[in-house]
């Protein structure tokens, strides 16, 4: 376990993790997971699986997903595919399920006979996903956030993670707010994995500038009425409410937020503020509210504009940042394969592995040990739109260089520089 998770009342433990969000209940349902051999023949489309959790409260988020894999792999298709065979995306709803996303995983394995993996959102999902492509050997994408997909006893050597993960995410959104806002500060933290890694995040970065923690109100998953909650916060008298949710939470959380009159004394931050949410609660609900993204559509920079003509040609609309993660994602998966010049999982952690690149927002880097993706985090505020999706503005960079946002290889578990082969199956 990683430093930062051990000890009392610090972090979530593995088994608390398993416990509370299914997976080591949905492997049980299955019967156990089995190892599946793979055809050595390699004939007709490549088939990418893409579990997704197309039902339920991120479901928005999800199509995101599916329009910006749909559109890395149109693109790998026009420039002649992947090892002279066209890729065939094959999507599945996981329904939000852990135990259901290593189900339709399974499936596309076994029956589908997909023979690369993408997808999935929450953690708990990309574990289940993740554990099935460990047991046959299969490259598997990771496209939304999570801390546990790098760390020793879930990475491998066909483990890939594109997204920010929530450490990444608070370092930046927590170094840049502490240095802005007042230091007192209130966690309002969805009861689940993701949220706690958040808060978890936050309270170590806050640590660092000498932030006091005021108090935290945890809440389940998909909330509809957060206005029993506000009388405890504006107890408190913070400075900042830090909103660790996600999707519809955060929606409902900053409509009746507003509604309430919080905003009147604290300043409202969303460690992930996505246009989705922004949306669908409306200018006035977010008004003054500040948080970070891995990508803005409206960002000044070359590889960002053509995403986004990209993106909008084909599905009348801009992206929000989860469509740039499965966009990236892809496309470095496909023409990794492509670089390795065979379907082959250690040809293509060589071929991955150091490299620097730049899909849709500016520069990335892969790291050796983990294979997580260093990027930077941009600060975003929203603002009165111009037109329907002019709903935020970039009002500040932090970096990613140099793992300045990551855990360090050895809190995670791995070898500084050595290149990840763990679980190699010869």
């Amino acid at each position: 376990m990683p430093e930062h998770q051990k000890g009392k009342g610090k972090g979530v433990s593995r088994r608390t993790f398993f416990k509370t969000t299914g997976v080591a209940a949905g492997a049980a349902a299955l019967g156990g997971f089995h190892f599946v051999r793979k055809s050595q023949a390699a004939s007709g489309p490549l088939k990418l699986g893409c579990p997704l959790p197309l039902t339920g409260p991120y479901g928005t988020e999800a199509l995101d997903q599916q329009a910006g894999a749909a559109l890395a792999v149109a693109e790998v298709n026009k420039n002649g595919g992947v090892l002279g065979r066209k890729v065939e995306l094959v999507v599945r709803d996981t329904k939000l399920k852990a135990d259901e996303a290593a189900r339709r995983a399974k499936e596309l394995i076994e029956s589908v006979k997909v023979e690369l993996m993408t997808g999935c959102l929450s953690a708990a999902n990309q574990l289940a996903v993740n554990e099935q492509c460990k047991l046959v050997g299969m490259p598997y994408m990771s496209i939304s956030q999570s801390n546990e997909i790098t760390e020793r006893r879930d990475a491998s050597v066909y483990t890939y993670h594109e997204a920010l993960d929530p450490h990444t995410t608070t370092q930046a959104v927590g170094k840049w707010a502490a240095q802005k806002f007042g230091k007192r500060w209130y966690f309002l933290t969805s009861d689940y994995a993701f949220g706690w890694q958040l808060t978890d995040g936050f309270r170590r970065v806050g640590k660092m500038f000498g932030v006091q923690d005021v108090g935290e109100t945890k809440h389940p998953l998909g909330t509809a009425d957060f206005s029993s909650y506000f009388p405890r916060i504006m107890a408190a008298k913070p400075d900042v409410l830090i909103i660790d949710n996600f999707g519809k939470d955060q929606l409902n959380t900053i409509k009746q937020a507003t509604s309430f009159g919080l905003k009147k004394k604290i300043q409202l931050l969303c460690p992930v503020l996505l246009a989705s949410a922004r949306l669908g609660a409306g200018t006035a609900a977010y008004e003054g509210v500040v948080g970070g993204t891995s990508f803005y559509w409206e960002q000044n920079h070359p590889t960002a504009k053509k995403f986004v003509a990209a993106f909008q040609k084909a599905n009348g609309r801009p992206p929000i940042d989860y469509a740039g993660y499965a966009y990236s994602g892809v496309l470095e998966l496909l023409n990794g394969v492509n670089r390795a010049g065979k379907l082959d999982a250690l040809a293509l952690a060589t071929a991955i592995e150091n490299r620097n690149y730049d899909n849709y927002k500016g520069k990335q880097w892969w790291r050796p040990c983990d294979h997580q993706s260093q990027q930077d985090v941009f600060i975003l505020r929203s603002k009165t739109p111009k037109k329907k999706y002019d709903v935020f503005e970039i009002i500040d960079t932090v970096s990613g260089a140099n793992e300045a946002l990551l855990r360090t290889c050895v809190e995670l578990g791995h070898k500084p520089g050595v290149p990840n082969r763990t679980g190699l199956k010869k």
